[in-house]
């Protein structure tokens, strides 16, 4: 069972700038790849941002594109979000996921990762 650690959520201004990290243990077999989605008050869950483990494409929803970058650390296991310029509108609850493999096409699907974190909370004020 792979288990998911989140940390880096805050409540910050807009403009500034939050890094969350996903630690994840117990993958016993290897990562295709990681993600982050996100939900607002009210609001579906969202796809974020996802990593192919291998080769390390990033793929980004539009609206965070040229402001948040996802990265990872093979050897830690440890995928990281790097939000800057952020806005009010990317306040909500951010969550990581795990997949251990995904079809074409799919990296940006919630059904595509079988292992998923608690969430870390986001807060930006305008």
């Amino acid at each position: 069972q792979v288990q998911l650690v989140e940390s880096g959520g805050g409540l910050v201004q807009g403009g500034d700038s939050l890094r969350l990290s996903c630690a994840a243990s117990g993958t016993t077999f290897p990562t295709a790849a990681m993600a982050w989605f996100r939900q607002a008050p009210g609001k579906e869950r969202e796809w974020v941002a996802s990593i192919d483990w291998e080769s390390g494409n990033t793929f980004y929803v539009r609206s965070v594109r040229g402001r948040f970058t996802i990265s990872r650390d093979g050897a830690k296991e440890t995928t990281y979000l790097q939000m800057n310029s952020l806005k009010p509108e990317d306040t909500a609850v951010y969550t990581c996921a795990f997949s251990r493999s995904y079809l074409a096409y799919s990296i940006y699907k919630g059904e595509s990762y079988t292992s998923w974190g608690q969430g870390t909370q986001v807060t930006v004020s305008s």
